[in-house]
């Protein structure tokens, strides 16, 4: 059992790996990085020059009946966030995790809040 964890987490961070090599984010122009676990979701704007957070949303923050209704809340508000520092444009990072699902509907409920991707 413990070789099938490792080798899934090697995937895993091997996925991770190859996203971040081809994705930066800057000032005028954040990374939005998304974040599974398993007690909720998170999403961040992120400057990498400067290696700092610029704002973030968790699922805490966000109600709904379902994952997929509180992850498109989730990106309606990090886009909320995003307009009040004057962030229009961002780079979406979707980790090691398939675009599909609730990253997908987090990164359509940024593009309703106002985000260009």
């Amino acid at each position: 059992m413990k070789n099938k964890e490792k080798i899934k987490q090697a995937a895993k961070m091997r996925r991770h790996k190859k996203v971040r090599s081809k994705i930066c984010g800057t000032e005028k122009i954040p990374r939005l990085s998304v974040f599974k676990s398993a007690k909720g979701m998170y999403v961040q704007l992120i400057n990498d020059d400067i290696g700092i957070t610029i704002a973030s949303v968790s699922e805490k923050e966000a109600k709904g009946k379902t994952k997929v209704y509180i992850a498109k809340e989730i990106g309606k508000l990090i886009a909320k966030k995003g307009q009040e520092k004057k962030i229009e444009k961002v780079v979406f990072d979707k980790g090691s995790n398939k675009y599909h699902g609730r990253v997908k509907a987090v990164a359509e409920g940024a593009r309703e809040g106002g985000l260009i991707f």
